[in-house]
């Protein structure tokens, strides 16, 4: 009789486990998730080509991100320095940018094509292309498209 009381107490416990994700969120799961509907929203899907413009500055730093739920890896983004204002500029995937052989660091100047949105309640640039002296790094086509996602 005492093995039918168990197997209730169990369950009960496994319910409740599972009802609360099992723990505590790790940092993925903290991460700031961008609008829309399901895990899988990214970046790209949020431009807007009404907003794009071109911006220069001088670059603050480069940061890594988590993407929102369910990716995988991490991202790049910079904080540019503009005449008028400081903003954070999501680049992509370090892993595309890296396969590129473009490198970005604090003090270079650069001009950033993108849309510019509000994220999380502040201005940033979703960048489609960074250009640093002659170099050119291409993230976005003209429709806000990752170039790393392959051929839409």
């Amino acid at each position: 009789m005492k093995r039918f009381v168990k197997i209730p107490m169990l369950i009960t416990l496994l319910s409740l486990v599972f009802a609360t994700g099992g723990g505590p969120p790790g940092p993925l799961l903290d991460a700031p998730k961008p609008p829309g509907n399901g895990p899988r929203m990214h970046y790209g899907m949020m431009w807007d080509a009404k907003t794009v413009e071109t911006v220069s500055g001088e670059v603050v730093s480069v940061d890594k991100y988590i993407p929102g739920r369910g990716g995988t890896g991490y991202g790049l983004r910079l904080i540019l320095k503009t005449e008028k204002e400081t903003l954070p500029v999501i680049l992509g995937p370090s892993w595309y940018i890296e396969q590129q052989h473009f490198a970005i660091a604090p003090k270079d100047k650069v001009e950033v094509k993108g849309s510019r949105l509000e994220i999380q309640g502040q201005p940033t640039i979703i960048a489609a292309k960074v250009k640093t002296g002659d170099k050119v790094l291409e993230l976005r086509d003209d429709k806000g498209a990752p170039r790393w996602s392959g051929p839409r």
